[in-house]
């Protein structure tokens, strides 16, 4: 029996311009790629659940190159990215934790390799919760230009017994960043934090 049910899958992409200052040339990209699947676990507690975590190392390299390809379709563009989990009301806030692994090792993945732990957001919710998925720097979490949320989101879902498991990624740092502190063009410790 298959651990991985899959019901739903959205992806979405804003194209950012400006945010009240110059034109962004290129624009800003930044998308997120939500599934909703069913929870195996819902309504019980299962001591054991890492087997669940194996199986969904697939379904996070598809979504992974799923969202890649909504960005343009070339990793090289990719600089910041974040995961997430919205846990249905008869789950448990552990089963959002399953995605830590497949959803952060399927994007470092196919990003090449990318240095940065991938940042998290986990809840458990009602149908149509929204989850802000932090962002960051994918080689160096210390770039501040490159901290932002996506909120994201499937309109049915998690029902009691899913797990809406999402991704996000962005092509650049937020439009008319200025804060200062290290700039993506000066990573180089290649330890995933500066």
């Amino acid at each position: 029996m298959s651990l991985i049910k899959i019901r739903k899958i959205s992806t979405t992409v804003e194209e950012i311009r400006h945010d009240g200052g110059p034109e962004a040339d290129p624009p800003l990209l930044i998308g997120g790629v939500c599934l909703a699947l069913e929870n195996p676990f819902a309504g019980r507690y299962e001591a054991d659940i890492q087997p669940m975590m194996e199986a969904l190392k697939p379904t996070g390299l598809v979504m992974a190159q799923r969202l890649i390809d909504a960005l343009g379709g070339d990793p090289a563009k990719i600089e910041a990215y974040g995961k997430g989990a919205i846990v249905g009301a008869d789950g448990e806030l552990e089963h959002g934790a399953l995605w830590h692994v497949p959803g952060g090792y399927g994007m470092r993945e196919l990003l090449g390799d990318a240095k940065a732990i991938v940042p998290s957001s986990k809840k458990v919710g009602p149908m149509g919760a929204r989850i802000d998925i932090p962002l960051h720097h994918i080689n160096a979490a210390y770039v501040r230009s490159h901290f932002s949320t996506l909120e994201l989101g499937i309109p049915d879902a998690p029902r009691a017994g899913e797990i809406v498991f999402c991704l996000a990624m962005a092509t650049g740092a937020r439009v008319h960043e200025r804060m200062g502190g290290l700039k993506a063009s000066e990573v180089s410790a290649g330890d995933g934090l500066r």
